[in-house]
């Protein structure tokens, strides 16, 4: 079995970093990743900067990154003018993004969910036109900070009709992180069903500990993209209480061990989450991350761990 990665720690992972990162570690954070293995990663976001003013500097990080052939460089985009903002930077896939609870939505949109497809869909419509993928995000698929729980026939139905602009795929976000193995496994069940296994992603935070656990639920039900982040970076400014997501080595070193595939260097995966922990000046909280450094200090051979 292969399983994809979808790297979102230099968007999703810094967004919420207070202290403003040099544009210059941000591009050295994503060609880490690339040289690691991942081949799709979620670089910036074009949300204006006053609302996200960690990432302010989008297009100079797209500017200034060494792109490799062969490897997906991708940009949150919530409107036109990001759009605009997006192709002028020279991207080839985008992301638009919306919650399946009209609270979030609000908090996060500043629309209701009626109101954010006509905009969403004449950015995806723009997008393809240009011959530009999209892909697409939705947030609090399993509970609401504001709302509670969110019904499964609510995420289905935003998930649909993101897929009926033309999305290639959606990543369906635990953004609270209250999800649990049996309800992960029941709601993606549910959704492939009805979209197909191709056309759907995971998307987990780690907020209770239940990370891991549910990528292995979603795994059962067929799910073979999963969104990380290195070193368990993330949080979203209006989820109040969201920790970070997945940590890219803590999910690579469990399919590992499980025989699947991933074409990801768990070693130099670790080398970077070291990396952003230096820049940040702060542990993280990858639990692979922190035992591998622990065998190396230790004097175990580090090789031990590699693998694709």
């Amino acid at each position: 079995m292969e399983v994809s990665l979808y790297e979102v720690g230099p968007r999703d992972g810094l967004q919420n970093e207070k202290e403003i990162i040099p544009t210059s570690l941000k591009t050295e954070l994503i060609e880490r990743l690339v040289s690691s293995g991942l081949k799709k990663i979620e670089t910036t976001s074009f949300v204006h900067p006053k609302w996200i003013p960690q990432l302010a500097d989008a297009s100079d990080v797209l500017h200034q990154i060494k792109r490799k052939n062969g490897i997906v460089y991708s940009a949150l985009v919530p409107n036109m003018r990001g759009l605009e903002r997006a192709l002028e930077s020279g991207l080839t896939e985008i992301a638009v993004f919306m919650s399946a609870s009209e609270t979030h939505n609000k908090k996060n949109i500043n629309k209701s969910i009626a109101e954010t497809y006509p905009v969403l869909r004449e950015v995806v419509e723009a997008a393809l036109a240009k011959n530009i993928k999209v892909r697409g995000y939705v947030s609090t698929a399993f509970g609401c900070p504001y709302e509670g729980e969110v019904s499964p026939a609510a995420v289905i139905q935003v998930t649909e009709e993101l897929l009926r602009m033309g999305v290639y795929e959606v990543s369906i976000g635990d953004t609270i992180g209250v999800g649990h193995p049996r309800q992960v496994k029941e709601a993606f069940t549910a959704l492939i069903g009805q979209c197909g296994a191709e056309r759907i992603a995971g998307h987990f935070h780690d907020t209770r500990g239940m990370g891991l656990a549910n990528v292995y639920a979603a795994l059962e039900a067929g799910v073979r993209t999963f969104d990380s982040s290195i070193g368990g970076l993330g949080g979203c400014p209006y989820a109040p209480g969201a920790s970070g997501n997945i940590s890219t080595e803590d999910v690579t070193y469990m399919l590992h061990a499980m025989g699947i595939t991933t074409g990801v260097n768990l070693n130099e995966l670790v080398k970077t989450g070291e990396f952003m922990e230096q820049v940040l000046g702060r542990p993280l909280p990858s639990k692979v991350l922190a035992a591998m450094k622990s065998k190396q200090k230790g004097g175990e051979n580090e090789n031990e761990y590699t693998g694709c």
